[in-house]
């Protein structure tokens, strides 16, 4: 690896990720026995509160596993409580304009109007590091993924990507396409909608990621500039695991 995921994302390399649907450390201490990337905690889409998101975060740790979390809402407590919990970074929902996407970026950092600071956090090693050494690694480390799942997003997409300190546009097709009406996520709506934020990433120097059904799709939206996958799920990896044995047994 060439430094941290931050500075993965920057270089251009391909992200493999997955989220964490369960709040468990146990699920989360076995997949970062395997070769991904990073994994995701869907806080925002399954039954996490704070001790679950801080003991997963402890198990991606200690498997030496770079964890995101995606917060339930873009308020300051929830950026606040991934991150001092340990998170290498958050991913943003519904971020719709260049304004929410800088407010968030503030949230995320340290400063005047920024970040809380405490010392006594995981992230701040229980007061064992000092506040300056804190505050650069904080710097060095902390991902900032801003989620484009909304028409108004799509519109305003280059001022969205052109606000610094975001570290990647992340994709909700699925959202996109409810909120487009569609019926299926081929729908041409769609996929402009999301040519559109791979064009402005590439514009503005911005990683993009996203979320594929199809782990075919890939090459396609590689081709296009997308760096970050975040593919599947631990609920994806049991169904399909369960189904595989059941056909394997039953012919």
């Amino acid at each position: 690896m060439s430094g941290g995921l931050k500075q993965r994302l920057a270089a251009g390399e391909t992200i493999v990720g997955t989220f964490v649907k369960t709040p468990s450390p146990i699920v989360v201490e076995v997949l970062a026995l395997t070769e991904l990337d990073c994994l995701c905690l869907d806080a925002e889409h399954a039954p996490f509160d704070r001790l679950a998101i801080d003991g997963c975060i402890l198990a991606a740790r200690a498997g030496g596993t770079d964890v995101l979390v995606r917060i339930p809402a873009v308020t300051a407590d929830n950026v606040l409580n991934a991150l001092d919990c340990g998170a290498t970074g958050i991913v943003a929902p519904h971020i719709r304009s260049g304004e929410e996407a800088a407010a968030l970026v503030a949230m995320s950092r340290y400063g005047h109007g920024g970040r809380g600071y405490a010392g006594s956090s995981r992230a701040a090693g229980y007061t064992t590091r000092t506040m300056a050494a804190h505050l650069a690694g904080s710097a060095e480390r902390t991902v900032v993924v801003a989620q484009i799942e909304d028409p108004e997003a799509i519109d305003a997409i280059d001022a969205i990507a052109s606000v610094p300190g975001l570290d990647a546009l992340f994709v909700g097709r699925v959202d996109l396409t409810v909120a487009y009406g569609a019926d299926t996520q081929d729908d041409p709506r769609v996929v402009a909608a999301v040519e559109a934020v791979c064009a402005a990433g590439q514009r503005h120097g911005v990683p993009v990621g996203m979320f594929l059904a199809r782990a075919a799709d890939i090459p396609h939206w590689r081709e296009k500039g997308a760096t970050l996958f975040l593919l599947g799920s631990d609920h994806g990896f049991m169904l399909s695991g369960a189904a595989a044995l059941v056909a394997a047994a039953k012919g």
